[in-house]
């Protein structure tokens, strides 16, 4: 049973819609990407890493951008974060 999603295979899942719930959690200072197949909630990896991280919200957000994962109403999975100065 796989442990985690590779990249090559979510780019597949998401063009397919086989792909269609994912959530980001935070781990201490990262955060990770998983998406439900079945009824397993499954990591995404890479090459380079088991689980794949990223430093900020933001970084997920743009991945998942660039992978065409949307919500039901096409919008962005997460939408981008803005800062203001005071």
């Amino acid at each position: 049973m796989k442990r985690a999603i590779e990249l090559e295979t979510l780019q597949t899942l998401v063009e397919t819609g086989a792909a269609r719930e994912f959530r980001v959690l935070r781990e201490g200072e990262v955060w990770r990407l998983e998406l439900r197949l079945g009824s397993k909630w499954l990591p995404v990896s890479s090459r380079r890493e088991p689980v794949r991280v990223w430093r900020s919200l933001t970084a997920v957000g743009r991945f998942c951008e660039g992978q065409g994962i949307q919500d039901p109403d096409g919008r962005a999975l997460i939408p981008p974060i803005r800062y203001t100065q005071s």
